[in-house]
Parts: C-alpha cells; sequence; structure tokens
C-alpha cells in the first residue's frame, strides 16, 4: 500500500451537480481514464468545503492546518489488473495558501491556485447554513448551502453515493502520462437540502467553456459532514 502523504478532515462540503455533454470534459481527461456516468449523466461538480487539523506526512504546518478550498472536479474511473477504480479529476482547485498550491502542483501535478478566501458557518441542532467565498479578479465568487441539522445516511445507488463514493484521484500529465493517488475515508454522511446560492462567474474563475454554467440551475445540490482523510502518494500511469 502507497504510504500516506497527507491526512486532515474534510468538513461540511457543499456540492453542486451539473450534467454537461461529455465532449466538453474530454480535453481535461487523464492518460488511460474514462468519463464515469450515473444514469446517463456526466457530471461537473463545483465543491467548497474546509481543511481541517492538515498534517503533511504526520506534521502540522503552522498557519496551514486550517483552511478553505473550492474546486471544479468531474469524474473518472480507471481499470487496472483488480479492476475498475471510481475517482475525480480536477478543473481547477483554490486554496488561500501558496504553500499549498506549491506542494500540489509540484507533487501531484494538480490545477491549484491561491486566492483571498474566506467562510462562514452556522451551525444548530436544527439548520446548518454554511458559505464559501473567493476573490478573483477583484470580484468576490461565493457558494451557500442551507440544509436541515439532522444527518443521514446515504442511500445505496443513489446520486449522493455516486458524487461522494469516488476514492481515487486522477491528473494528466501530458499525452501519455496521468498521476493517480488514493483517497481514504469512511462513508458519508449527508443533510437534506432547503436552500443554496451560487454567485460564480465560472467562465473567468474556470474557462470560457464553462461559462454556460452562470446560467445553468444545478442538477442537484447537497452537503455532506465529510470525515477525516488520508491521501496516499501518488504512483504514474503511463
Amino acid at each position: 500500500m502507497a504510504t500516506s502523504f497527507l491526512k486532515a478532515e474534510w468538513r461540511k462540503l457543499a456540492i453542486a451537480n451539473y450534467a454537461v455533454d461529455p465532449s466538453l470534459l474530454l480535453p481535461y481527461l487523464p492518460y488511460k481514464t474514462e468519463l464515469d456516468v450515473w444514469n446517463g449523466k456526466y457530471y461537473v461538480s463545483l465543491v467548497g468545503f474546509k481543511f481541517v487539523n492538515t498534517r503533511l506526512r504526520g506534521i502540522p504546518i503552522p498557519f496551514h492546518r486550517n483552511f478553505e478550498e473550492v474546486n471544479l472536479r468531474f469524474y473518472v474511473r480507471y481499470k487496472d489488473e483488480s479492476g475498475w477504480r471510481r475517482g475525480v479529476t480536477f478543473i481547477r482547485e483554490i486554496v488561500p495558501r501558496p504553500a499549498i498550491t506549491f506542494i500540489a502542483n509540484t507533487l501531484y501535478k494538480e490545477k491549484y491556485v491561491t486566492k483571498p478566501m474566506k467562510h462562514e458557518w452556522d451551525i444548530s441542532n436544527e439548520k446548518i447554513a454554511v458559505k464559501y467565498a473567493w476573490k478573483h479578479n477583484r470580484k468576490w465568487n461565493s457558494f451557500a448551502v442551507s440544509a436541515e441539522g439532522v444527518k443521514r445516511e446515504l442511500k445505496p445507488g443513489s446520486e449522493e453515493e455516486f458524487i461522494t463514493e469516488h476514492y481515487w484521484g486522477y491528473a494528466p500529465i501530458r499525452k501519455n502520462t496521468s498521476t493517480e493517488y488514493g483517497v481514504e475515508h469512511p462513508r458519508w454522511e449527508t443533510y437534506n437540502v432547503n436552500a443554496y446560492h451560487i454567485e460564480v462567474d465560472f467562465a473567468s474563475v474556470y474557462g470560457p467553456e464553462f461559462n454556460f454554467l452562470d446560467q445553468c440551475k444545478p442538477d442537484s445540490v447537497m452537503l455532506a459532514e465529510g470525515s477525516e482523510i488520508v491521501v496516499r502518494t501518488k504512483r504514474k500511469i503511463i
């Protein structure tokens, strides 16, 4: 088994899912992977959450333990000798700490950028409200979700299960090479979402090909509690 590279908690994951034409995602597809599909839909997801108690190779880094992340991702699968592995590939990942961007882009060939960020959590037994915001081109973008305060288990075969149960990460390096790394966490619980608000300049933040998402209503929005996670060291696929 690959050694542990990063341990942390991912908490209060707000996730908005958009069904898109698969041709949109093919230019971003890592080598030897293929698009994963749920009920005929190819999803791209806007995800906001908070890193908590982050440790790099077991060592907490001052000022880099607790921070926000917002990413745009899609779903892939890769077949090795043991069968299919279901994972995610990122269009872009936003964090507020440049050291995180440097490490992820250098070692894992990810697509991190550093932006000013902030979050708001309002949590009680009755409700949960979370908001993640990031500043891009002098404008604040944001993703907010409010939900009931009671957690519920994932239903087998559900859309929520499909979105959250991808335990691998894949990134393209070049035409004939990609990287793979495992992400371990227990099965997550979710909350019933009551309302959401998305204010994002998708073209500016993620590229002009995603401009149409500005006017699109997500197919679904969910809020997952999250858990402790482990990111394993990467390997090359050639």
